[in-house]
C-alpha cells in the first residue's frame, strides 16, 4: 500500500511540474527586471518613430501579436520566415500580402540585443510592442506579463485553420475566442483593435457589394469607389476599418457598429439590431473608459494563451530564424 502510495504521489508530481512547464504561472511583469532593466525603454524608442513616421504602423504591430497567440500560443511563430524543414504562418491565407511590420520588429531586437544579448524573446517583444503601440496612439497601457520564449517552428496550416476571417459570423467569433479561453466579452472588447488600422479590398469586397440590409449605403458607395466588383482588381486597395479615426484608438469602432458602419462582415456581427454581444457594443459605445479598461484586461488573458516557458522553446537571436 505504501509503495503504491509512493507511485500515486510520484505521478501526481510529474503531472503538476508538467503542468507547470505550460503555465502562465510563470509569465510576471517583472520577468526580465534584473535581466533586462531597459527593455521597456528600448523598446519604446523604436516603436514611437516607427508609428510617428506611419501612423498605421501601431496598428500593424498590434495585429502580429494577435495573429501569433491565435495560432499555437504567443510563440513568436509569425515572424519566422519558410524553412527547408517547415513553411511558417507569413504566407497564409490570413497573413499573406496583410500582416506586416516585420522589419520594425527586427529593428526592436536588434536595439534590445544591443543592451542584453540572449535574454528577452521575440514572443515577448511582440506582446510589449503591441501594449505600446496601443498606448502612443491614445488608447490604455497594461502591465504586460513575461517571461515566454520562442517556438523553433511555426505551422501555415495552423494559421489557415485558427484565425478568424472576416466571413465569420457571431456564432463562430465566439466559438473560436471561447476555444482560446477568451469570453464573449473579451472577444467583443479585442475586436476593437478595429479602432485602428486598414482593410485590404478583397476582405470587405463581399460585403460593400452584397449586404446591403446592415450596411449604411452612403460607406457601401464610398467603398465601392475604391474596391472594384471585379476579383483581381483593387485587391490590395486600402479602407481604414474605423470610418472616423483610424489613427486613433477610441470607442468610434463600436458607435459605427450601431450606425452599421461596421467595414468587414465579421465587425458587423457583433451589432445585428437583436444579436447576444449588442448590450456589450452599446455599453462599449457609450464609455469608453469601460471599453479601454475592458481591452487591457482582454489583451493580458490573450497574451496568456499556452505560452512556452521554462526550457521550452529559446530565445531567438533573429526573431526570423529558429538558432
Amino acid at each position: 500500500m505504501a509503495a503504491s502510495s509512493s507511485c500515486i504521489i510520484a505521478i501526481l508530481t510529474f503531472v503538476h511540474l508538467l503542468f507547470m512547464g505550460t503555465s502562465t504561472a510563470q509569465l510576471s511583469s517583472n520577468f526580465y527586471s534584473k535581466s533586462c532593466p531597459r527593455l521597456f525603454s528600448t523598446v519604446k524608442s523604436t516603436v514611437q518613430p516607427a508609428i510617428r513616421n506611419e501612423p498605421r504602423t501601431g496598428a500593424s504591430l498590434l495585429r502580429l501579436h494577435f495573429h501569433d497567440c491565435f495560432v499555437n500560443g504567443c510563440d513568436g511563430s509569425v515572424l519566422l520566415d519558410d524553412t527547408v524543414n517547415f513553411t511558417g504562418e507569413k504566407n497564409s491565407v490570413p497573413n499573406k500580402n496583410s500582416v506586416r511590420g516585420f522589419n520594425v520588429i527586427d529593428n526592436i531586437k536588434s536595439a534590445v540585443e544591443n543592451v542584453c544579448p540572449g535574454v528577452v524573446s521575440c514572443a515577448d517583444i511582440l506582446a510589449i510592442t503591441a501594449r505600446d503601440s496601443v498606448a502612443i496612439l491614445g488608447g490604455p497601457s497594461w502591465n504586460v506579463k513575461l517571461g515566454r520564449r520562442d517556438a523553433r517552428t511555426a505551422s501555415q496550416a495552423a494559421a489557415n485553420s485558427s484565425i478568424p476571417p472576416p466571413t465569420s459570423n457571431l456564432n463562430q467569433l465566439i466559438s473560436r475566442f471561447n476555444a482560446l479561453g477568451l469570453s464573449t466579452k473579451d472577444m467583443v472588447a479585442l475586436s476593437g483593435s478595429h479602432t485602428i488600422g486598414q482593410a485590404r479590398c478583397t476582405t470587405f469586397r463581399a460585403r460593400v457589394y452584397n449586404e446591403t440590409n446592415n450596411l449604411e449605403s452612403s460607406l457601401a458607395q464610398t467603398r465601392q469607389s475604391n474596391c472594384p466588383r471585379t476579383t483581381g482588381s483593387g485587391d490590395n486597395n486600402l479602407a481604414p476599418l474605423d470610418l472616423q479615426s483610424p489613427t486613433a484608438f477610441d470607442n468610434n469602432y463600436y458607435k459605427n457598429l450601431i450606425k452599421n458602419r461596421g467595414l468587414l462582415h465579421s465587425d458587423q456581427q457583433l451589432f445585428l439590431y437583436g444579436g447576444s454581444t449588442d448590450s456589450i457594443v452599446l455599453g462599449y459605445s457609450s464609455s469608453q473608459s469601460t471599453f479601454t479598461s475592458d481591452f487591457a484586461a482582454a489583451m493580458i488573458k490573450m497574451g496568456n494563451i499556452n505560452p512556452l516557458t521554462g526550457s521550452n522553446g529559446e530565445i531567438r537571436k533573429n526573431c526570423r530564424k529558429p538558432n
